[in-house]
């Protein structure tokens, strides 16, 4: 008998034997169970697209801040909305880098979200509006409502992509 080399191709990198799918992904999902932090969701779409709603938002609030006011309960309004939204799609931005959705079941996350997107959307809006009505062409309240427009477009990608997450996956569900 000859006992000649053969090559034998596995899904294991490792020369040792190949794992069952199944296990395979059971381990690898309990791994990534394991890690604090989702590291993938700093570069997902969704995970960008929140920081790049805080970075203009943030900027839409300083630039406010730091311009002379000639409406005192416009722009204070448009402070109040902007950090709040801040501060929301903050605490959204950490549910999901800490996967802390998964452990709080009792929440329908996505459906949180996609309303806190809907309202706080509408509510920038109409500080945006009301801020660039306002401006009178100061150039840091017209940059403060350019960034709240800019955020609000972000936060409609947003509310579109929630919306595709939690309604239309829900649908397709049910009817299954």
């Amino acid at each position: 008998m000859s006992h000649g080399a053969r090559v034998i191709r596995t899904g294991v990198s490792s020369g040792g034997p190949a794992a069952p799918p199944a296990a395979a992904s059971s381990s690898s999902s309990a791994g990534a169970d394991a890690e604090l932090m989702d590291g993938a969701y700093f570069r997902s779409c969704a995970g960008m697209l929140k920081v790049a709603q805080m970075i203009s938002l943030l900027v839409g609030f300083i630039s406010v801040n730091n311009s002379p006011w000639t409406d005192y309960s416009a722009y204070s309004y448009f402070q109040i909305v902007t950090m709040c939204d801040l501060v929301m799609i903050l605490f959204f931005y950490i549910i999901h880098i800490f996967r802390i959705y998964r452990k709080l079941t009792c929440v329908s996350w996505p459906l949180a979200e996609f309303l806190h997107y809907l309202i706080g959307t509408i509510l920038l809006l109409i500080a945006s509006i009301v801020a660039a009505s306002k401006s009178y062409n100061l150039t840091g309240l017209v940059a403060g409502a350019t960034f709240g427009f800019l955020a609000t477009i972000l936060c409609v990608l947003s509310i579109w992509s929630s919306y595709k997450v939690s309604c239309i996956t829900q649908s397709t569900n049910a009817s299954v």
